[in-house]
């Protein structure tokens, strides 16, 4: 079954996985809410279509990207406490990473308030440029946990 690591015990494993599966779906919300937001900024203000982005980007928020944030962070704080891996260079960055992707998820979900408020303050080359950070974030920290390079 699974082995006993820490205090999690023979729960180790599965809240490995349980982590892992979360993580995916906050990077699936993460790919998808960059590219919602350009959509939704090329539209005409105040038309039905407008509208109807706003509702998407809502809903992927409180579906999808919330309560797959709080998961990542409870079950990652769970793995941390249990195997102690807040003194080593690979971790260290890593975090500092997720706490990166924290903040680029709260500016995308205010974004998307302004948008639906009907104001559009980034270009939409800025928007396009942000939609790549998921991607290099991930690239990162696949490195970082796998290979530990430091």
């Amino acid at each position: 079954m699974g082995s006993l690591v820490g205090w999690l015990g023979a729960a180790y494993p599965w809240v490995k996985a349980a982590h892992v599966i979360f993580v995916i779906f906050w990077m699936a919300g993460l790919f998808m809410l960059p590219r919602f937001l350009v959509y939704h900024q090329e539209t005409v203000p105040g038309s039905p279509e407008e509208g109807r982005w706003a509702v998407r980007e809502a809903r992927l928020v409180s579906i999808i990207l919330n309560p797959a944030l709080l998961a990542v962070w409870a079950f990652g704080l769970a793995l941390l406490v249990n195997v102690g891996a807040a003194t080593e260079t690979w971790f260290r960055l890593k975090f500092l990473v997720v706490i990166g992707l924290t903040f680029y998820q709260f500016w995308m979900v205010a974004y998307a308030k302004k948008l639906a408020a009907g104001r559009r303050t980034a270009s939409d080359r800025a928007l396009r440029m942000l939609n790549e950070i998921p991607s290099l974030a991930t690239i990162l920290i696949v490195i970082l946990v796998i290979v530990r390079p430091f």
